[in-house]
């Protein structure tokens, strides 16, 4: 019968505990590693390494440089580390081309996700490796191994003649040569296209960054100073973690700074990496089925979302697009396409002010994203957050203030007051229509607004050319909770004085309670014409009773209006309206106004 055998590596060790015991590292005794592959692509090295480490211990992954990465064993001392070389080969666990590594030659590591083995300052002394033998008493000693060939070890690599760099440099892709211009780019020395073709320029270049480093300039880097030119060039981004992530739900395999974000929920058609590090960093995977139309919908649902801010290029095409929205605080970027009934994409939300690294990360992620087969499922995620300014758990945009007004033009000119209209980046006209200040009396809260496309109304005001009655009925038409419905509402009441509480020949005083999202909505007499526009209420010392309100007399706005250029329509009313037209013409003139930041 066969059975597993621990072997020691080291001759002079007795059989020890399957486990790695670690050991500071002593100068006496240098820090190797036993590199036993090397792939072209940050996938491939990855799904070698994961099927490594099935079979072998301190199994690690590092980036070469040049676009290679490399899967090594260790750290172990040189001693262990010719040892464990040639147990591994003459067992078969590794290729037989593996060889003695140095830790310099390594850059960042991706394998073990989130392990930095390079600068944890310890060793591993190999315990024991696996290998099968016949069948023994605990009494007996193990047959000495048959010692294989020993490689030697590869010696501290020497820089290359020009002659053999343009050997080597023959040997890159056209990406990888793109990568190095854009590198000396990056470092100040090349300011031309983006070409992958080593001309004058580039050649000059090389030369600059070699003077600059040091070297002799030849104008052709060698291996080495191609990978310090890379080193350099990615330095940017040490710290933040950039690994490949597979989320099989979403069907999406991404390159992502796990350093800063973590997986925290789905709520299709996104799944949201929300952020675990300092700087405040999150992603959004976004997947669903869907065709042209779900398409357009999600660009038009994503411009609604606060995570999208509305300063950036926007850019629909056919089958994808591509939102970039910033403000003070945050950039987002978004980059979503629709392929084989599948739409799939990312936004990276980054911190203001650090444009270098957020540039690097979305190249990394626009250019390593794959598409992997299926969806995420509508249903998946618990949605156990629901509101109405949510989407998929997501906030959505809000104003920084909404307020009411209406149509005082054919042409949708708007009146409301200017409360809505201090300090607004932008504004809108129920919601959508932008909108400019023509017109705005601080003194009186008038402001005039005048629509960038012009609007049909459905009704106009019409305003009163008399005195209304003492304690007669009026009415206030507003959007009273600030857009939470979708149509205004009526609010009635009693006219309490024709005057302002210090004899004001402008103002009246209204018995009626209002909301804060009323203020510059129309007030109506009985007869259904505009008397006045609802103003704030007022803030001082003195705290007046709720239901204590009042109103800018119509002759103001008309005033301010005809001054603007506008033309007003004269009531023509007379005696009571019926509640139903009352509610319909109101409706018809009164307006949502949003103020953004």
């Amino acid at each position: 019968m066969i059975r597993l055998v621990l072997a020691v590596c080291a001759a002079t060790l007795s059989f020890a505990p399957p486990a790695t015991r670690p050991v500071q590292a002593q100068a006496a005794d240098e820090v190797v590693w036993v590199q036993i592959e090397a792939q072209p692509s940050l996938a491939a090295a990855t799904d070698r390494a994961r099927a490594y480490t099935t079979l072998l211990e301190d199994v690690n992954g590092f980036s070469l440089g040049g676009g290679w990465y490399g899967i090594a064993v260790g750290p172990y001392r040189r001693s262990d580390a010719e040892q464990v070389l040639r147990t591994y080969v003459r067992d078969g666990l590794v290729p037989r081309d593996s060889f003695i590594q140095l830790s310099s030659r390594f850059n960042q590591q991706f394998w073990p996700v989130g392990a930095n083995v390079l600068n944890s300052g310890v060793i591993d002394t190999p315990s024991t490796v696996v290998t099968t033998t016949p069948d023994a008493t605990p009494e007996a000693t193990p047959e000495p191994l048959a010692e294989a060939p020993t490689p030697a070890p590869e010696p501290e690599p020497a820089d290359e003649t020009p002659q053999e760099a343009r050997l080597s440099e023959r040997l890159l892709d056209a990406q990888e040569r793109r990568d190095l211009q854009i590198a000396l780019q990056w470092a100040g020395f090349y300011n031309a296209s983006i070409d992958g073709a080593f001309g004058r320029g580039t050649r000059n270049s090389m030369a600059q960054w070699q003077a600059a480093n040091g070297y002799e300039e030849t104008g052709v880097l060698t291996t080495l100073q191609r990978a310090d030119l890379l080193k350099q060039y990615n330095a940017v981004l040490d710290g933040l973690g950039l690994r490949m992530v597979r989320d099989d739900k979403a069907g999406i395999e991404i390159m992502m700074p796990t350093a800063e974000v973590a997986l925290d929920k789905y709520e299709p058609p996104f799944v949201q990496y929300n952020s675990t590090g300092d700087i405040g960093a999150r992603v959004l995977l976004i997947s669903q089925a869907g065709d042209q139309n779900t398409l357009f919908g999600l660009y038009d649902i994503m411009q609604t979302l606060e995570i999208v801010p509305l300063n950036g290029p926007r850019d629909r095409k056919n089958s994808s697009f591509e939102l970039i929205g910033e403000n003070g605080s945050i950039i987002s970027q978004t980059q979503v396409s629709l392929e084989d009934g599948h739409i799939k994409g990312f936004t990276l939300i980054w911190p203001a002010g650090d444009e270098e690294r957020r540039r690097r990360v979305i190249a990394e992620m626009s250019k390593s994203l794959i598409r992997l087969p299926g969806a995420l499922d509508p249903a998946a995620g618990s949605n156990e957050e629901q509101a109405i300014d949510l989407v998929a758990g997501l906030q959505v945009r809000q104003p920084k203030i909404a307020r009411s007004g209406f149509f005082v033009d054919a042409n949708g000119s708007v009146a409301t007051t200017s409360e809505a209209v201090q300090g607004c980046g932008r504004l809108t006209i129920d919601g959508d229509t932008e909108a400019d200040v023509i017109a705005n009396d601080s003194a009186s809260g008038v402001a005039i607004l005048k629509p960038r496309e012009a609007l049909a109304p459905i009704a106009i005001a019409e305003f009163g050319i008399g005195t209304p009655r003492l304690q007669s009925e009026i009415s206030v038409a507003g959007y009273s909770y600030e857009g939470v419905l979708s149509a205004a509402t009526l609010t009635f009441g009693t006219l309490s004085d024709v005057r302002g509480l210090q004899g004001e020949e402008m103002l009246r005083r209204l018995a009626l309670g209002a909301q804060a999202g009323d203020v510059g909505g129309p007030v109506f007499d009985a007869s259904g014409n505009v008397m006045g526009m609802l103003l704030p209420r007022a803030t001082g010392a003195q705290e007046l009773p709720e239901n204590v309100n009042f109103a800018v007399d119509s002759a103001v706005i008309a005033e301010l209006a005809t001054t603007a250029g506008l033309t007003l329509k004269a009531g023509e009313r007379t005696g009571a309206i019926a509640p139903r037209d009352l509610r319909l013409n109101a409706q018809g003139m009164t307006v949502l106004v949003s103020c953004w930041e």
